[in-house]
């Protein structure tokens, strides 16, 4: 899912985004929060430290806040450096297959991983919306649906308070390595911002899943015992 440097470099001067600006990120009012925590998040991973995520347009307009409208315009574009990768934010297939693997042996580190799809297709009982694709879980993922994660009114992300109660009733431990995954890559950074909001855990122990279950699934076999089902 992620870009090369190189191309995100070239896609942030088109943008006319300087190296030094504070962006910020949201979704369309209609939505609330869906995909602007997962660009917030690749700003991050390309050393864009200056980035919020507004929490959210949706609310923003029910509140009378001022907005524009009209003609797109052009921007004056600029020359942004190709950044670091930070590598220590994402794993890759690899590494999340040993992960699974080592599940509920002796010795394993423990790392917890968070999954934002929903229970249903998180279980088995719901199918992907992708065709052919198997539904169900990693060994030992944590089922945390984004919906859960979100005010379902104004779909912000909950209060920090209320977030807390929500990973502590899942027995998420925050002093574990926590690994998040959802269907592409892009919700799972819904998790990772509500980790952030509640203050839970050391992010510098979080890492996304960027093939997410749409890699997982077309890469090991059921057989395997690297798909989990609850219920089918």
């Amino acid at each position: 899912m992620l870009p090369s440097a190189s191309d995100f470099a070239k896609a942030m001067s088109g943008l006319g985004i300087k190296k030094d600006d504070t962006v910020v990120v949201y979704d369309s009012h209609e939505i609330g929060i869906f995909s602007a925590p997962r660009v917030g998040w690749t700003l991050k991973t390309f050393g864009h430290d200056s980035v919020h995520v507004l929490n959210n347009f949706k609310l923003w307009v029910e509140e009378g806040y001022p907005t524009e409208s009209g003609e797109f315009w052009d921007v004056d574009t600029c020359v942004y450096p190709i950044p670091q990768f930070d590598e220590s934010k994402v794993i890759a297939f690899e590494e999340i297959r040993e992960v699974a693997l080592d599940h509920n042996k002796e010795g394993a580190e423990g790392v917890q991983i968070l999954d934002a799809r929903s229970t249903g297709r998180w279980s088995g009982a719901d199918p992907e919306p992708r065709p052919g694709l198997d539904s169900g879980h990693m060994p030992g993922s944590i089922s945390v649906p984004m919906s859960e994660l979100l005010d379902p009114v104004y779909k912000t992300i909950l209060p920090g308070k209320e977030l807390r109660k929500i990973f502590e009733t899942k027995g998420i431990d925050p002093n574990r390595p926590i690994i998040t995954s959802c269907g592409t890559g892009v919700t799972a950074a819904i998790i990772d911002a509500a980790l952030n909001e509640a203050g839970y855990g050391d992010a510098s122990k979080r890492k996304l899943y960027d093939g997410s279950w749409t890699e997982w699934a077309q890469r090991v076999k059921a057989s395997d015992g690297l798909i989990v089902k609850v219920c089918v």
